[in-house]
């Protein structure tokens, strides 16, 4: 494979030295593709918003492990009303009346100040790894906010690689279309002087500036395509659409990075972000099911509450003056442990774990489905790299014979011997050639760029072209 790779790249230099003989030059700044991808990951604010998500994600961690945090409050609570009540127990439903002291002879309306301050605290002891798996939780929800971000960018690398190649094949189509009105032009003269001197008929004359106009038709279709391009890679990287260069001269460089491109070097070895995000979102749903199984355990919390009161009421039960009940006159506390179920726990945690695992399940045949894709797209690749490469070993036959053929069909047509059907058919095979190497090398390095996107080697492959 590696001496029929680099094979193939001397063959394509080779190609290149016969197919790029007229370039022509504009005045334009030449980006590579890893400016493009910087520029873009600068300016797109996709990745902005996804950043945005990944820092609050992250605040979420915070916030789950601040959530077990003591609870404690402190209050002061003046009061006038009546103490007048009755024994007797009954269920509390909102605010109100105590229920403790009042109990007098007779139906007393008098009025009394009370004043109560309060502290009161409370802790949960024991939550039987409540706290760890809501933590846990947090953070696989945090690793696929970041593996979102890392998937969104991988995408756009493999879309601007795909359009920058698409850039190189309409940069070397360009430069062919040049050729192509040139020799056109160079008929076009030869048959002028045959006609004048009335060699040749007048329809040769008008037949082959058809051909001319044609092929400036064609070279302006193509420039078009470009600006088409430059238009689309202005709105992922922010440059300007007239800053992108379509030189075709300095194209030819390019065709050196390919003898930097080893695809076996490109396995499945790597870390794909594509699959990665689909590992993530499987591991946070896993993490879910542990979250839920947590949530419905049993709770033990330690309490604590301290408070003063005062009343113009005192402990025999006479009423005193209104001030006298402004003062703190009692002071108590009180320490507890509890221990809270909820006998239905059972049924909600069968539920709620039932939704958790369908998810879990669900996720997982989204990861075995990426892996599916990915390995289809890398065998696809594969293929069509090693039909690629054949084709461009035949590229220099292809498009030295046709070259040779122009050339003596020329001579032909000057000497008198073929009509100008036959030199124009000559001009289209060498232009077909031309196409097909553009249109052979587009094939070949797309199919790189999906091979190495489907494998997890995108970066190393991006960071060979220069």
């Amino acid at each position: 494979m590696v001496v029929l790779f680099k094979k193939t790249a001397s063959t394509i230099l080779i190609a290149s030295a016969l197919l790029f003989q007229n370039g022509f030059a504009q005045t334009k700044r030449d980006y590579s593709l890893s400016d493009l991808i910087d520029s873009a990951q600068r300016h797109m604010p996709l990745f902005l918003q996804k950043k945005a998500l990944v820092d609050a994600a992250q605040a979420g961690i915070t916030d789950a492990k601040h959530s077990f945090l003591p609870s404690a409050f402190v209050g002061d609570e003046l009061t006038l009303g009546t103490d007048n009540s009755l024994p007797g127990s009954y269920l509390s439903y909102g605010i109100i009346p105590s229920a403790s002291g009042g109990m007098h002879p007779s139906n007393d309306y008098q009025s009394a100040i009370g004043n109560i301050a309060i502290f009161q605290s409370q802790y949960e002891l024991a939550d039987f790894g409540l706290k760890k798996a809501r933590v846990q939780n947090a953070m696989a929800y945090a690793n696929l906010s970041q593996a979102d971000l890392e998937k969104e960018k991988y995408l756009i690398k493999w879309q601007i690689g795909k359009l920058y190649f698409d850039m190189l094949k309409n940069q070397f189509q360009l430069a062919i279309d040049y050729q192509s009105i040139d020799r056109y032009k160079e008929a076009y003269s030869v048959i002028q002087a045959l006609t004048k001197s009335g060699i040749k008929p007048g329809a040769d004359s008008s037949l082959a500036l058809a051909e001319l106009s044609k092929s400036r038709i064609t070279y302006n279709q193509t420039k078009g395509q470009i600006r088409i391009l430059q238009q689309q890679l202005s709105y992922m990287t922010g440059i300007s659409a007239d800053a992108f260069s379509i030189d075709t001269a300095l194209t030819k460089k390019h065709l050196f990075v390919l003898q930097g491109l080893v695809n076996e070097s490109m396995d499945s070895s790597n870390t794909n972000p594509l699959i990665e995000y689909y590992a993530k979102e499987k591991m946070l749903y896993k993490q879910t099911e542990d979250l839920v199984k947590k949530s419905y355990m049993p709770k033990i919390f330690l309490s604590a509450t301290g408070w003063a009161r005062g009343s113009s009421i005192d402990y025999t039960g006479n009423y005193k003056s209104l001030t006298d009940g402004l003062g703190y006159q009692r002071f108590n506390y009180m320490v507890g442990a509890t221990l809270v179920y909820d006998l239905f726990n059972i049924v909600h945690k069968k539920d709620k774990l039932s939704i958790s695992q369908y998810n879990t399940m669900a996720s997982d045949y989204n990861l075995q489905q990426q892996q599916l894709s990915m390995n289809n797209v890398s065998n696809q690749a594969s293929e069509s790299i090693h039909a690629s490469l054949k084709n461009l070993l035949e590229i220099p036959i292809q498009i030295r014979a046709s070259k040779d053929a122009y050339n003596q069909k020329t001579a032909q047509y000057k000497a008198g011997i073929i009509n100008l059907i036959d030199l124009t058919n000559a001009s289209f095979v060498l232009y077909r050639a031309q196409s097909d190497y553009v249109e052979t090398l587009s094939d070949w390095l797309l199919a790189n760029l999906d091979k190495a996107g489907a494998t997890g080697n995108l970066d190393s492959f991006i960071q060979t072209i220069k």
